[in-house]
């Protein structure tokens, strides 16, 4: 069967999965009070998983990024990480992380077959940290980190999100760090949800002035890679590594969009934002790969063309613990 590709002929190559919901940091943009309760009891189990990636791979997936909530709080994303570098079809297998406890667990997910890694990281002056995350991992992090890239593991991108309140501190900050260190840092524009329309409010600042800065400092921009998200990125001939831009209000932001999402319950997301989610858990649970696939290709039509945050249509999105971003 021919890959998924929607009515905009895009091929969908890159799937998100969530492995649960549950978190451990206090975000003031996604959970400001904590995860409420246990982990859902529901998540998706490792033979789902591996139905799940088995159907994906073979309907053209190449890439996979694990996400949560924070996905290292499942005890057996070893395993998971296993079931999807099995598949031969699959190219890359990626997870994104806020990096609690990274120095002691990465040995076993890199044993698994992880390619690629993300870290979130907001601020690199403790304080900030502190006051965006409600943890004082900051210092931690940063340790583990440069141990990964002192052991060999170079292919890590950290995630830092653009705030107004801490922008000005947070760039130069940036700058400062991939100057001697071979890792990309993506600014990440705030996104509204349901439960932070306040805070979007406030706080939400558009990338483009900055990318601009940068261009007419020498920054170059670089061509997608295959199977790539929506970042922007560039290099710079003085700095070691690159910086790169996620800004989903930019236009044409979803021109080139390859992803689907899935839930660690096993809803579909055909977009971030979208207003509906598909269950394939009955076919997940029944092993039954031929009709999830066929599945599958039915639902490609359902893909629009771009989300609508533009207007203030967030969709089901109550905060991005939900789905991973």
């Amino acid at each position: 069967m021919k890959p998924l590709t929607d009515p905009f002929n895009r091929r969908l190559s890159y799937l998100r999965l969530s492995v649960t919901d549950l978190c451990n940091y206090r975000c003031n943009y996604c959970l400001p009070n904590g995860y409420q309760g246990k982990a859902k009891p529901d998540e998706l189990s490792l033979a789902e998983i591996s139905t799940l990636v088995r159907v994906f791979a073979a309907s053209g997936t190449r890439k996979i990024r694990l996400t949560g909530g924070e996905p290292t709080l499942r005890r057996d994303l070893a395993d998971i990480i296993a079931v999807c570098k099995a598949q031969p079809q699959i190219e890359s297998v990626a997870l994104t992380t806020n990096a609690f406890k990274l120095a002691k667990l990465f040995p076993t997910y890199r044993a698994a077959g992880l390619d690629k890694l993300n870290i979130s990281i907001d601020s690199f002056d403790p304080d900030t940290f502190f006051e965006i995350t409600g943890k004082r991992e900051g210092a931690n992090i940063l340790r583990a980190l440069d141990g990964l890239l002192e052991d060999g593991f170079y292919p890590i991108k950290i995630n830092t999100l653009l705030l107004r309140r801490h922008a000005e501190r947070t760039v130069p900050d940036a700058l400062r760090f991939v100057r001697s260190r071979p890792v990309t840092l993506r600014f990440i524009e705030l996104m509204q949800t349901r439960d932070n329309f306040g805070f979007f409010n406030q706080q939400h600042l558009s990338a483009a002035a900055i990318e601009a800065e940068l261009i007419e400092q020498g920054w170059q921009l670089l061509p997608a890679q295959a199977h790539a998200g929506p970042a922007r990125e560039y290099r710079h001939r003085d700095f070691a590594g690159g910086i790169g831009f996620i800004a989903p209000y930019s236009k044409d932001f979803c021109r080139s969009c390859n992803r689907l999402r899935v839930t660690a319950q096993g809803k579909m997301h055909l977009c971030l934002f979208g207003g509906v989610a598909y269950d394939l858990r009955p076919y997940l649970q029944q092993g039954d790969d031929a009709a999830l696939q066929q599945h599958l290709h039915q639902l490609m039509a359902e893909k629009p063309e771009h989300h609508f945050l533009h207007e203030k249509k967030v969709g089901l999105i109550r905060d991005l613990s939900m789905i991973g971003g």
